[in-house]
């Protein structure tokens, strides 16, 4: 059993303290729970938003999405290594089904390299 002190606990209670202030709390004050998730994922920059895209459609299972997303990921100037994190959080979130979604966004990604 985990410790009431534990890394895992307290980054625990980080992610509920920050959803909590961010997202419930807003909610409550206003019906719209989507304009508070809006507003924050407009906080953050085209590139990050690209990336969170690509991991749905991964998850998903989506091609054309996949393919869309990694597009503009390559605008965006996301690196390689960014994608390769980004192609690791869609796999563990999606499990083994998602690898040859993970391969085929892979060889796209090289020919958009390639030029």
């Amino acid at each position: 059993m985990l410790k009431e002190n534990s890394p895992m606990i307290m980054k625990s209670r980080t992610i509920a303290t920050i959803l909590n202030e961010n997202f419930i709390k807003p909610q409550q004050t206003n019906n719209n729970a989507s304009d508070n998730i809006l507003k924050a994922i407009e906080k953050k920059n085209k590139k990050t938003k690209e990336m969170l895209g690509l991991v749905a459609s991964m998850v998903l299972r989506c091609d054309d999405c996949i393919k869309y997303h990694v597009g503009k990921c390559h605008e965006t100037g996301t690196t390689t290594e960014e994608l390769y994190e980004v192609f690791a959080i869609a796999n563990i979130v999606g499990g083994t089904i998602v690898i040859p979604h993970t391969r085929r966004a892979a060889e796209y990604w090289e020919e958009l390299m390639e030029g």
